[in-house]
């Protein structure tokens, strides 16, 4: 089979990137595989193209509903009509005509969540399906255990019926979210793909700070005299608000995107920063998976992130043109206990756990029991998945380990930021890489110039009023 011919007559590119087709292969030999591919390097072409030659429906799991309906409106933009984003934000009537209609679908985008409502998988049950693709497959080590439980629960899914290969995306795994993946995925001795996690187009920074004033200040004067396109990952939806309306206030074209804006807006602001009416993005990590913009020229960050493997996705958004890049983190002393509190405000203790179990034993709705117990929605999620598979002891042990597994992990993030070794090369380690090569403009730690970065200062907004329609004209069409 001629992969190449199939790749310009239906996809218009002469040749594949890097890890594309050796992926695209084992796909198409029926084996399992994991894939592990830096951002901006094509991951999406590793089941399209072998799904639009194999005999079937494609089904693709997706975390987030910005990032299945983003791969659908591109594929649809390229020609392929039979593709459909099944999400809980449909109307109940939209959603049961595509379950009716579910068979004329090529490429179906699901979250995990859907996996466990009986009317998909009933219809899904009577589909032919060639392939299964997990996105973002990271998130069930990462989101899983602690917010997002339904990610543990797609491989007893795909247990119960009979599962074609699976393929597993993600751009970043060390060891632990590998083995991870192929656990709760229930993959059969995987192909494991992995390409460099390197990006020598991107320079590293990190600098230390006295307040959260200070960071204010560095960063105005950085955003107002340098080159965009950029995002700044903020360390709350408050901070994210905080820094947009400071930049605004300097003229700068930016907004903040967080979940605790309206779906919709979230959308629109999305919008704008690719098509180039913003600047910059103030954010949480709820942005950036799914986000093709290919010339961001920085990343900011102005917190500690709770891993080097998240760290290492969200600076890895930038430059994907294989242009200059910068990446730069803002930290004071405070910041790591900052970030242990966030990453532990979600994992129910043990008094929590028991209270909760208790007051489930005596009969109280499981809304109620929480309610009593203090328990977030996030945390009564947590207890309620690991109540099906382990005895209340089993679960206060286990939810033990995954607090102090959160620990360490931070704790290498705060090496990485703290420690006066080469950034970049620090980084790789924890994925098992050498950095056999260090670009000229490396990191901080070994000595960087950043001149380029003044060569254009970030596009000021002007005074020009326009309204609400003439700017969804301008954004849709």
């Amino acid at each position: 089979m001629d992969l190449k011919e199939i790749l310009l007559d239906r996809f218009g590119y002469d040749n594949f990137r890097p890890g594309q087709e050796e992926v695209i292969r084992q796909v198409l030999s029926g084996r399992d595989t994991i894939a592990i591919l830096p951002t901006g390097m094509g991951k999406s072409l590793c089941y399209q193209l072998p799904g639009s030659i194999m005999e079937g429906s494609v089904l693709i799991v997706s975390p987030l509903v910005s990032l299945m309906e983003d791969q659908a409106m591109r594929m649809r933009k390229n020609g392929e009509k039979r593709v459909v984003a099944l999400n809980s934000f449909l109307p109940y009537t939209e959603r049961q005509r595509i379950l009716g209609q579910l068979h004329t679908f090529k490429f179906i985008f699901i979250s995990p969540e859907m996996l466990s409502q009986n009317s998909f998988a009933y219809h899904l049950n009577r589909l032919s399906l060639s392939l299964v693709v997990v996105d973002e497959a990271h998130c069930i080590s990462q989101w899983g255990f602690d917010f997002r439980p339904d990610y543990l629960r797609i491989g007893d899914f795909l247990k119960q019926m009979n599962c074609p290969p699976i393929l597993a995306l993600t751009a970043t795994a060390d060891d632990k979210v590998l083995k991870d993946i192929q656990q709760y995925l229930r993959m059969d001795k995987p192909v494991v793909f992995r390409h460099s996690l390197d990006r020598p187009n991107i320079s590293y920074s990190i600098l230390e700070v006295n307040s959260a004033f200070e960071k204010t200040a560095w960063i105005i004067e950085r955003v107002t005299h340098t080159v965009g396109p950029g995002i700044i990952y903020a360390s709350s939806r408050k901070r994210a608000d905080e820094l947009a309306i400071a930049l605004q206030m300097e003229g700068v074209a930016v907004q903040s995107y967080h979940a605790g804006k309206e779906q919709d807006d979230r959308a629109i602001i999305q919008e704008q920063f690719l098509n180039g009416e913003l600047d910059w993005i103030c954010a949480t990590n709820a942005f950036g998976m799914g986000v093709h913009k290919d010339d961001i020229r920085q990343v900011i960050h102005e917190h500690i992130p709770a891993t080097v493997a998240a760290y290492v996705q969200e600076v890895g958004r930038a430059g994907r043109d294989g242009l200059p890049a910068a990446a730069t983190l803002l930290y004071m002393p405070a910041d790591e206990q900052t970030t242990s509190f966030i990453i532990q405000s979600d994992t129910p203790g043990e008094a929590e756990i028991r209270h909760y179990s208790k007051l489930i034993a005596e009969g109280l709705p499981p809304g109620e029991a929480a309610e009593l117990a203090r328990l977030t929605e996030t945390g009564k999620r947590v207890i309620d998945y690991y109540k099906e598979h382990y005895s209340l002891d089993k679960i206060v042990h286990h939810l033990k380990g995954l607090s102090y597994e959160k620990q360490k992990l931070l704790q290498q993030m705060t090496h990485l930021v703290k420690g006066g070794e080469c950034i970049r090369q620090t980084a790789l380690s924890y994925f098992g890489e050498v950095c056999r090569s260090k670009p000229a403009q490396c990191c901080s730690n070994c000595g960087l110039s950043i001149e380029w970065l003044t060569e254009a200062p970030t596009r000021k907004i002007t005074n020009e009023k326009v309204s609400w329609d003439e700017r969804i004209t301008n954004l849709l069409g």
